[in-house]
């Protein structure tokens, strides 16, 4: 029980601590191998569609989770890839109001039992988006996720040690709009985290861990 909490008071620490903000333009721009295509570009000149996605810790007696969601096959974006929930950010809304939103439609996860510790890098995704995620802890230990099927196929947690585990995460490229772009992939249970939610991720093990990667 000692090292769960101490994990999670880590968490709160790091993410409380002020950090230089990164230009999610420039990010994408440095994961290029090679020349940019003038549809990438076209999309990197545009403005981004505001979107966040919520990290939620589950504090489990076992030991802290992350909650991920298989999206709905029929989905126009990103249908069928493993992600985080989230959405769209309605005007007027928070990045943090939007992902807590999104959460409780999508896995029935109540704001309220949502403890908001932060936020990660923003981020520009191949589809256009322009994501905040945000860092929330789930105080309620016995939270059953109740998935949408309009928008979710499913449900699953991945411990916090693995999603901490820089090993168990691999980096390769591949082809969109025309340029080769730098990807992570973490496997877990047979399921594939890749793409903009394990680059969520690897930006959370940057802010978490103190191991001089960045």
């Amino acid at each position: 029980m000692e090292s769960k909490v101490k994990t999670l008071e880590v968490i709160r620490h790091r993410l409380s601590a002020p950090r230089q903000p990164r230009d999610p333009r420039a990010r994408l721009l440095g994961n290029i191998d090679g020349p940019i295509s003038p549809q990438l570009r076209e999309i990197l000149e545009r403005p981004g569609r505001p979107a966040s996605a919520l990290l939620a810790l589950l504090d489990r007696p076992s030991g802290p989770t992350v909650l991920f969601t298989e999206r709905a096959a029929h989905l126009k974006d990103h249908a069928g890839q493993v992600s985080l929930p989230g959405g769209r950010i309605a005007p007027g809304e928070t990045a943090g109001e939007a992902a807590l939103r999104e959460a409780h439609e999508e896995v029935g996860l109540e704001p309220a039992a949502v403890d908001v510790v932060g936020l990660l890098d923003e981020f520009i995704t191949g589809t256009g988006f322009s994501v905040m995620p945000v860092v929330g802890i789930v105080t309620d230990g016995e939270f059953v996720a109740t998935p949408d099927p309009r928008e979710v196929a499913g449900v699953f947690e991945v411990p916090l040690g693995v999603i901490l585990d820089r090993s168990a995460m691999s980096v390769g490229y591949f082809e969109r709009h025309g340029s080769r772009l730098l990807t992570y992939e973490l496997p877990y249970g047979g399921r594939r985290i890749w793409g903009a939610t394990a680059a969520v991720l690897r930006n959370f093990q940057d802010v978490i861990l103190d191991d001089g990667e960045d």
